[in-house]
C-alpha cells in the first residue's frame, strides 16, 4: 500500500525527532517523536481495553485540545480502529445521534486517553490500504448530517513525497475546528507538510493576527468568515502580517470583493481559494486570485478532475451550467451505512458535489450555487451566490447571505441578511443596477451576526426562521 498517515508519522519521528509538528498558541507543542510515542501508548491502551479491528471510536475534542486530539487520532489508527472526529461544540442530542449512527464502542475526550506500555515492535495491528480509517460527519446545513467514510489509502494519498508542501514557511497558522474536513486537512499537514502547524483555542481577529505576528507564520489558512472578520476589525493594520506569503481560503466560496481586499491587506501573499468537500477529498480545485477571474474557484489539483454534467453524470460542454462532479485521484469515500445515498453521490470514482456550476474554455470552474440553495422564484432560478456577490460590492456591507423564503405568488422569494451599517433604502437602490428584477431581495434584514454551525458555515435554515 502507499504511505499511510501513521507510517508517515513514524518516518518523520525517526528522521526529525525533535522537530515541532503541532503547536497550540499558549498551550504547548508536540514534536514528532512525542507524537509517535504518545500515540503508541494510546494504541496500546485501547487494545488493553478490548478495542478490536474496525471498532469506531468517537473523538470529542475542542479547539484548545488539538495536541491531545492529534495523539488520540493516531492512537486509534495504530490500534486498527476507526477514528470519528467530533466537535465538543455539538449539542448533546446531535453528538449522541452521530455516535449511535456509526456504532461507536468508545468515546475519548481530553484527559481521558487510555494508555499502556506498548508491545514490542510489530505488536500493533497493520491496517490494509482499503481498511476504514475515519468517519467524518458533514455539517448538515442542507439536510441530515451524513458520515463520510475514508480508507487509509484515501487519507494517505499524496503524502510522503520528497517535496513537502509549503516549503516556503516554518510555520503554518490556521483556526479550523476539530470535526471538519478542513480541520482534518490541517492534521494531515502537521504530519506531512514542511512547516509546523499552529492553531489557537478560540478564534478572534485580534488574537489570530497577533498569533501570526508572534510566530512569523508564512502560510495562513482560514475560512471566508474569518477573513471578513479580520478585515472588518482592521486586524491587518494592528499587527505585522508581513511574514505571510500564502493566504489560503477554504470550506466556502470566497466573495470577489473580500479576495481583492485580502490582496491589499496581505501585499506579500498569494491569495488561494480551495474548493472541495468532505465527500470529494482529496480531490480539489485551487485558484490563485486573478482579478480577471475574480469569481472562479480554479482548476483541478492533486491529481483529480472536474466536469459539469447532468444529474445522471453525462458530461456537458464548456460554458453550460450543470451539476459539478469531481473525480478522486485515489480510492473514493462513501457514506457509512447508507448505500442508497452513496449510490447517488459516488459513481465510478466521480463524486456529485451538490453544487451547480460551469467550466470556461480554459477549464476554470465557476460555482453558480448550491443546488439546494437555488431560489426558484416564479419562472426564474436565482443564484444566491450571484446575489451575495452584488450585495458585497456595497461598502456598508460587512457580511451577507442570500436565501429563499416562501412567497404566496412566486412560490419562493429572495431574502438577504446583512451585517453592517448599510441603509436598506440605499442598498436596494444600489442593487437595482446590479441585479435583475427577479433577483432583487423581497426581504432585507440586518443582523448583528449571521447564524453559523460549529464548522463556521452560514446556517440558511436558521435565517429562514428569522424572516418567518
Amino acid at each position: 500500500m502507499g504511505t499511510t498517515l501513521s507510517e508517515l508519522l513514524r518516518i518523520r519521528a525517526e528522521a526529525e525527532s525533535d522537530r515541532t509538528a503541532l503547536k497550540v498558541a499558549g498551550a504547548g507543542n508536540l514534536t514528532f517523536e512525542n507524537w509517535w510515542r504518545r500515540s503508541d501508548a494510546v494504541a496500546a491502551g485501547l487494545l488493553r481495553r478490548g478495542v478490536a479491528h474496525g471498532d469506531r471510536i468517537g473523538l470529542v475534542f475542542g479547539n484548545a485540545d488539538w495536541i491531545d486530539y492529534a495523539v488520540a487520532f493516531f492512537g486509534v489508527l495504530k490500534a486498527g480502529a476507526v477514528a470519528v472526529p467530533l466537535s465538543d461544540q455539538l449539542a448533546a442530542a446531535d453528538l449522541d445521534t452521530r455516535l449511535a449512527h456509526c456504532g461507536a464502542t468508545l468515546v475519548l475526550r481530553p484527559g481521558e486517553l487510555p494508555t499502556a506500555e506498548p508491545e514490542p515492535a510489530g505488536g500493533l495491528p497493520q491496517p490494509a490500504a482499503g481498511d476504514l480509517a475515519q468517519i467524518l460527519y458533514t455539517s448538515g446545513t442542507t439536510g441530515r448530517p451524513k458520515g463520510v467514510a475514508a480508507s487509509h489509502a484515501n487519507l494517505g494519498y499524496g503524502w510522503g513525497g520528497r517535496r513537502r508542501p509549503f516549503a516556503h514557511s516554518q510555520t503554518l497558522a490556521h483556526a479550523f475546528p476539530i470535526g471538519t474536513n478542513a480541520g482534518q486537512w490541517m492534521l494531515a499537514n502537521a504530519v506531512g507538510a514542511h512547516p509546523a502547524v499552529l492553531t489557537l483555542g478560540r478564534f478572534t481577529p485580534g488574537r489570530f493576527a497577533r498569533m501570526i505576528e508572534e510566530h512569523r507564520a508564512g502560510t495562513v489558512f482560514l475560512v471566508p468568515t474569518m477573513a471578513i472578520e479580520l478585515l472588518a476589525a482592521g486586524a491587518h493594520v494592528k499587527a505585522d502580517l508581513s511574514s505571510v506569503l500564502l493566504l489560503g481560503s477554504a470550506a466556502a466560496p470566497l466573495p470577489a470583493r473580500i479576495a481583492a481586499e485580502l490582496t491589499a491587506a496581505f501585499p506579500r501573499a498569494t491569495i488561494a481559494n480551495y474548493y472541495t468537500s468532505t465527500e470529494a477529498a482529496p480531490a480539489q480545485t485551487v485558484m490563485l486570485y486573478d482579478a480577471g477571474r475574480p469569481s472562479s474557484v480554479g482548476r483541478p489539483a492533486s491529481g483529480g478532475a472536474v466536469r459539469i454534467a447532468t444529474a445522471e453524470g453525462a458530461p456537458l460542454p464548456a460554458g453550460q451550467t450543470g451539476e459539478v462532479w469531481m473525480r478522486s485521484p485515489t480510492a473514493s469515500r462513501h457514506y457509512y451505512g447508507d448505500e442508497a445515498a452513496s449510490g447517488s453521490v459516488f459513481r465510478d470514482g466521480w463524486i456529485r458535489m451538490g453544487d451547480l456550476g460551469r467550466l470556461d474554455a480554459d477549464g476554470y470552474l465557476y460555482l453558480v450555487d448550491r443546488e439546494s440553495d437555488i431560489v426558484k422564484s416564479g419562472a426564474h432560478k436565482v443564484s444566491t451566490l450571484h446575489v451575495e456577490e452584488a450585495v458585497y460590492e456595497h461598502p456598508g456591507v460587512v457580511e451577507a447571505a442570500a436565501f429563499g423564503v416562501p412567497h404566496d405568488a412566486l412560490g419562493t422569494a429572495v431574502a438577504v441578511a446583512v451585517v453592517g451599517a448599510a441603509d436598506h433604502t440605499e442598498l436596494r437602490a444600489f442593487l437595482k443596477t446590479r441585479l435583475a428584477p427577479h433577483e432583487q431581495p423581497h426581504h432585507l434584514i440586518t443582523l448583528d451576526a449571521l447564524p453559523r454551525n460549529h464548522g463556521g458555515k452560514v446556517d440558511k435554515r436558521a435565517l429562514r426562521e428569522v424572516v418567518r
